[in-house]
C-alpha cells in the first residue's frame, strides 16, 4: 500500500507538470519549443523538471527512458535522432501503475486526466487568439517552405491554429506511387513508418507493452480472426507533420467503428516499452474497413488518437458504406497533438517493401516517408 501511495503522489505530481505545460501554451506568441515542444534533453526542460517534479519521479525517467527516437530518412538513407517533446516525456509515466490491486483506479484517474488536457488544447487552438500561434509554430519546425504546398499557403488565412494545423494540401504535392497499380499499398501519411510482414513481427520488434493482441485492436473477435495472420503498418505522426491521413489503397468503405479510449502518448519510447499499457488497444480509435478493388479482401485502416488529440475527423461522406475511395484520396485529419495511422492487411494481401522491414526488424527505427510513397504491393 506504501507503494501505491507512493505511485499515486509522482502521478499527481506528473499531472500538475503536465497541467503547467498546456497552459503555458496558451501564451500563443511563444514559440513551441520554449514550453509544450521543449527538448526533454535541454538543460532548460531539466531544471524545469527539477523543480516541478519529486527526486523519485524524475530519477524514473533518467533511468527508464531514452530521450528521442532515431530515423531513417528514405529520401537520402540518413540516420537522425529526434529528440523527445518533454510533454511526451511526462506522458510516459502515465503508462506505469504501482501494484494490480491499483490498475484499475490508475487507468481511471489518468484516462480522466488525459481526455481533460486534451479538452483543454483542444479549446485554447480552437480560439481565435490561437492564431497568434501559428508564426512561431513555423518558425520552431521550420515549415515555411512546405507552407507552398498547402492549399492556404497563407499562415493568415486560417480562423484559428487548428485549422491551421489540420490545413489541407495540394493533391498534386503527394502523388501516390503507381497511380494506375491497384496493387500497391502506400503510405497514408507525412509519418515515421514502421512495416511488419506479420504480427508476431510487430510484437516481437516494437509493440512490447502487455496485452496487444488483434481482437483487443479491433474491439472485435471476428474481425481480429479474420487479420489473424496479416501485415501490420504503423505510420507515427509527429507534431510537425501534416496532419490529414490519406487511404493506403483504392477500395470501397465497408463500415467505420469508432471506439473510446485514452489519449496515450504513442512516441515509440511507449511503444517500445516492455511492462507499459500496449496504448493501441487503449486509445481512442476509428477502424475503417475497406474491401480492395484489385483483391476484394478487407483492409483496416485505424485512426488513433494520442496525447493532446482534440479530435479525430472523417472527411464529410467518407464513412458512408459503399463509398469509393482512391488510393491516396484523402480521407480526414487529426487535430493538434501527435497521431498514427495504423494498417492491417490479411495474410497475403500485401509484400512489404524490402527497405521498410529491414529499418523496422533489423534497426528498431521508424522511416520518414510521405503520403502516397509506395509501402509495398501484392504478389
Amino acid at each position: 500500500m506504501a507503494d501505491d501511495a507512493q505511485h499515486e503522489a509522482n502521478i499527481n505530481a506528473s499531472a500538475t507538470a503536465l497541467d503547467s505545460l498546456t497552459t503555458a501554451a496558451a501564451d500563443h506568441p511563444i514559440p513551441p519549443l520554449e514550453h509544450i515542444h521543449a527538448g526533454a534533453a535541454d538543460n532548460k526542460s531539466h531544471a524545469w523538471l527539477k523543480k516541478v517534479l519529486p527526486d523519485s519521479v524524475l530519477d524514473n525517467y533518467e533511468n527508464r527512458f531514452h530521450l528521442g527516437n532515431y530515423v531513417i530518412d528514405r529520401k537520402t538513407g540518413e540516420k537522425s535522432f529526434e529528440q523527445m517533446s518533454v510533454y511526451v516525456r511526462l506522458g510516459m509515466h502515465f503508462l506505469y501503475y504501482g501494484s494490480n490491486q491499483e490498475k484499475l483506479l490508475h487507468a481511471k484517474k489518468v484516462e480522466g486526466l488525459l481526455e481533460q488536457q486534451s479538452v483543454k488544447m483542444g479549446k485554447q487552438y480552437d480560439s481565435p487568439e490561437s492564431r497568434a500561434h501559428i508564426k512561431p509554430f513555423l518558425d520552431s519546425f521550420q515549415l515555411w517552405d512546405s507552407m507552398k504546398e498547402m492549399v492556404k499557403p497563407n499562415p493568415e488565412d486560417y480562423a484559428n491554429f487548428n485549422e491551421f494545423f489540420s490545413r489541407e494540401i495540394r493533391p498534386e504535392a503527394r502523388p501516390p506511387a503507381e497511380p494506375n497499380n491497384d496493387l500497391v499499398t502506400s503510405s497514408p501519411a507525412d509519418c515515421r513508418i514502421t512495416a511488419f510482414p506479420t504480427i508476431d513481427l510487430a510484437t516481437k520488434y516494437w509493440i512490447k507493452g502487455f496485452g496487444f493482441t488483434l481482437e483487443r485492436l479491433f474491439n472485435d473477435a471476428k474481425v481480429a480472426q479474420y487479420f489473424d495472420g496479416g501485415s501490420l503498418v504503423i505510420a507515427r505522426l509527429a507534431p510537425q507533420d501534416y496532419h490529414r491521413w490519406h487511404s493506403p489503397i483504392t477500395g470501397t468503405v465497408i463500415g467505420v467503428k469508432k471506439i473510446p479510449g485514452a489519449y496515450y502518448t504513442v512516441n515509440p519510447q511507449a511503444i517500445n516499452e516492455p511492462g507499459a499499457l500496449t496504448v493501441f488497444c487503449e486509445n481512442r480509435r476509428d477502424v475503417m474497413l475497406m474491401r480492395s478493388a484489385a483483391t476484394g479482401n478487407q483492409v483496416a485502416v485505424i485512426a488513433v488518437g494520442a496525447m493532446l488529440v482534440g479530435s479525430i475527423k472523417w472527411n464529410p461522406g467518407m464513412e458512408e458504406p459503399g463509398k469509393e475511395i482512391r488510393r491516396g484520396e484523402c480521407q480526414g485529419a487529426f487535430q493538434y497533438g501527435g497521431s498514427t495511422v495504423i494498417v492491417v492487411y490479411p495474410k497475403g494481401e500485401v509484400v512489404l517493401d524490402e527497405d521498410l522491414v529491414r529499418n523496422s526488424c533489423e534497426q528498431n527505427c521508424e522511416t520518414l516517408v510521405q503520403v502516397g510513397w509506395r509501402v509495398g504491393a501484392k504478389q
